[in-house]
């Protein structure tokens, strides 16, 4: 089985024309085949985040890429993206299944083999994204947890586990090999060929 590729949005990377910019990156990564792209603009307000949402879900149009909104299911809805994602504080996944059509997808983090677990036997995810796996650039300080630690998130539940943190091409494969289903990352695009 091919290994799920994620792609997570960080415009603040991407200078003043940051939107075009932005959209531009999400047509190419879909182009490419990636199949999941997390729109993860924390601080923008709900009308913005949404119109961008929107002009994602327009890019990948026609492609099986899938757009995800962090968090944000109101936006999610609104705009008509694929699925939510839940960062670990967040709603309770079954709540957010009983409010949405199928086949949203619904993601959560998860930091550490409890988290994974009682997130398992909560029912209602489709996957999650596990890390920090590596040291990374979006988060010098995160305490890099190293493949064992995935093995181990891995090992603990039948849900599809998305490694992230400091990813390129090898540490992907590294991950696959430790028990990931694929990987996301921010960085990893900024250089990778074709992906603007």
């Amino acid at each position: 089985m091919t290994p799920v590729v994620c792609l997570i949005t960080d415009r603040r990377r991407l200078g003043s024309s940051w939107q075009t910019a932005l959209v531009a990156r999400v047509r190419a990564a879909a182009r490419a085949g990636v199949h999941l792209v997390q729109v993860r603009e924390r601080d923008l307000e709900g009308g913005a985040l949404a119109g961008l949402v929107s002009a994602c879900v327009e890019a990948v149009r026609g492609t099986r890429t899938r757009i995800l909104v962090n968090d944000r299911l109101d936006v999610a809805l609104a705009a008509g993206a694929h699925g939510v994602h839940l960062r670990g504080d967040s709603f309770a996944a079954p709540r957010v299944r009983a409010c949405v059509p199928a086949p949203f997808l619904i993601g959560r983090s998860v930091h550490n083999v409890p988290d994974a677990i009682a997130t398992t036997q909560a029912g209602g995810i489709d996957y999650l994204i596990f890390g920090t796996v590596f040291e990374s650039t979006s988060k010098p300080d995160g305490g890099a947890v190293g493949l064992a630690a995935l093995a181990a998130v891995t090992a603990a539940t039948p849900i599809p586990v998305l490694a992230i943190g400091g990813m390129t091409m090898e540490r992907g494969r590294d991950a696959v090999a430790a028990g990931a289903s694929g990987i996301a990352a921010i960085s990893m695009f900024d250089t990778l060929g074709g992906v603007p």
